[in-house]
């Protein structure tokens, strides 16, 4: 398994280079964590062995959650809040909300029913749904939501259509920046101003490594550059680094004390950028492995097998979010997250012969 190799390449480094004990035991629970939940909900979902009731649970949490963030909006918000206050109290992001939204409608596209009990209550479903994905204004919630929904209704497999409407979006991209940089959006403004602010300045946040450590501006809008170059100057250091990591343990010097926690932090073990925070711990060796591992996954997407059409589908579309995720906020490695468990299950019913599936 690709999981289990790039944990245990995380051992190798331990050998040339300084290592914490407390930094060691927090890098193995980040490593092992998606092995055994992924692990784990395989074969609880297995043993359950009804495709219906997973989606059905699925789609009930991801409603649940999603009606318990909207009454928290609107019964403890404030008008005057701003975006980053309403999502500091209720939340970031909730991933699984997406997840059953489209779980609701490929269900009906591809088996002509309903999942719940009739058409009316799936409206509601998905239109709660929708409400709360949007109200979390995650630019991360955004792009997923894309994502995952041409990855689950086949818009990744190559054709010309396809491609003609990838040529479309990319277009409306393009001219999304170039009104974005061609009007003045105030930084510490509220609302949608806030959000569009976030959404223009996404890219540099990741890429941009030439950044002014005093000016906090500059420093805090593109903090995931600044943690990624961090990381490269210390393995510029020990070259060795490069092919095998620096090991579990090691931590990256921020050469300040950030306000990350009550105490502040001068050093960090986990980055926000997934693909450096495997590299700088497990090496290139241990970065192939974690690209094979969501390779596997993104090309189960477009299996046309009967019994497992649905699974595969939407196993793919979790690669897919993996593989754009680990751009920012750890990918697989992110704390605490409920995709690898809906992985898991998925991945339960990508190679049975059959798959039951039937209306709820």
């Amino acid at each position: 398994m690709p999981l289990a190799a790039v944990f245990l390449l995380g051992f190798l480094g331990m050998f040339f280079f300084e290592w914490k004990t407390d930094s060691t035991l927090k890098d193995v629970t980040y490593f092992t964590k998606p092995i055994i939940v992924v692990v784990l909900s395989y074969f609880l979902v297995k043993k359950v062995n009804d495709f219906s009731l997973f989606l059905k649970t699925v789609v009930l949490v991801g409603f649940s959650m999603a009606l318990i963030h909207i009454s928290g909006i609107f019964l403890f918000g404030k008008s005057n809040t701003s975006i980053n206050d309403l999502r500091g109290s209720f939340g970031l992001d909730n991933f699984i909300e997406i997840v059953s939204f489209y779980i609701v409608l490929f269900y009906r596209k591809t088996y002509k029913s309903s999942l719940v009990k009739n058409l009316f209550f799936e409206t509601i479903i998905g239109v709660v749904l929708l409400i709360s994905i949007y109200l979390y204004f995650s630019r991360t919630m955004l792009v997923s939501l894309i994502l995952i929904g041409l990855s689950v209704f086949g818009y990744t497999k190559v054709t010309k259509n396809k491609l003609v409407f990838l040529g479309a979006f990319l277009v409306f991209l393009s001219l999304l920046y170039a009104y974005l940089f061609s009007v003045k959006i105030d930084r510490n403004g509220k609302g949608i101003e806030a959000f569009l602010y976030k959404v223009k300045i996404a890219p540099e946040e990741i890429f941009k490594t030439k950044i002014d450590r005093e000016n906090h501006k500059d420093l805090w809008d593109h903090w995931r550059g600044y943690e990624a170059k961090r990381a490269f100057s210390l393995m510029d250091s020990r070259p060795i680094s490069y092919m095998i990591g620096n090991g579990f343990g090691s931590l990256v010097d921020l050469k300040f004390t950030a306000p990350l926690d009550e105490k502040g932090m001068r050093y960090i073990s986990r980055l926000h950028n997934g693909y450096v925070f495997v590299f700088y711990k497990t090496g290139v060796i241990g970065l192939f492995f974690y690209l094979y591992f969501i390779f596997l996954l993104i090309r189960k997407t477009n299996k046309e097998g009967i019994s497992s059409y649905m699974s595969n589908r939407f196993t793919g579309s979790i690669g897919l979010f993996f593989l754009f995720t680990s751009l920012i906020i750890s990918g697989i490695y992110i704390p605490l997250d409920l995709m690898l468990f809906l992985l898991g299950g998925f991945l339960s019913f990508t190679n049975r012969e059959q798959v039951i599936v039937k209306a709820i």
